[in-house]
């Protein structure tokens, strides 16, 4: 097992090379350029998102025109859960990260926000993560609130209730995406080691590739 290095091990040594560094309040580009060049995995998650749009469509205007027709509690649920989705589900995205960093042995965990930009994230400052960590604090989220929302869909299933968990399962992939296109980075690069760290003060991260030895 390849062992992790330290933040000065990748800055200084001539084995590691700096793939990109990225400022948190760039990250939305940085991501979109990862949609734009990986072929592996973010066709497959694109294909899911457009999967899961197309039902919350379908639902938010059944709700419409149930409202219409004279039963208000469908519309009402669905509304209720877009404004839990934009409020406590961004908080409970970011704490789930943090968690996962915290299990992950991260000494200390910040917790920041773009403003104006509608950018939230969870950052453990010179904490330095391989594949295998970045890929559980990456997919977590999707993972636990997906699963969440299957449950309740399946409890309150032909009740009004049921769009609430539909439309948060919707909305919460659209969360994700971000995480799914930076985890893709870890596998752009086969036969190679991928290394990231948080660094506050700067309010960027970095990405780094072990070079293989001749």
């Amino acid at each position: 097992m390849n062992q992790v290095p330290t933040v000065e091990e990748l800055s200084s040594s001539q084995e590691y090379e700096l793939l990109a560094t990225v400022e948190h309040s760039r990250i939305k580009d940085f991501v979109l350029d990862q949609v734009m060049e990986d072929r592996r995995f973010i066709p497959y998650y694109m294909v899911y998102q457009t999967i899961l749009f197309l039902g919350a469509l379908f639902f938010f205007t059944r709700s419409v025109v149930l409202a219409v027709r004279g039963d208000w509690s469908y519309l009402l649920v669905s509304l209720g859960s877009v404004a839990f989705s934009l409020t406590f589900l961004v908080v409970i995205h970011e704490l789930l990260h943090g968690l996962v960093l915290k299990l992950a042995g991260a000494p200390r965990i910040n917790f920041g926000v773009v403003r104006g930009r509608f950018i939230f994230y969870a950052e453990a400052d010179q904490f330095v993560m391989g594949k295998k960590d970045f890929l559980w604090v990456a997919f977590t989220p999707l993972v636990f609130i997906q699963i969440i929302t299957l449950v309740l869909i399946i409890l309150w299933y032909a009740q009004p209730l049921v769009f609430f968990p539909v439309m948060v399962m919707c909305i919460h992939s659209f969360f994700c995406a971000g995480d799914v296109a930076l985890a893709a980075l870890f596998y752009r690069f086969p036969g190679h080691d991928v290394f990231t760290y948080d660094n506050r003060n700067e309010k960027a991260s970095y990405y780094y590739i072990r070079r293989k030895v001749s």
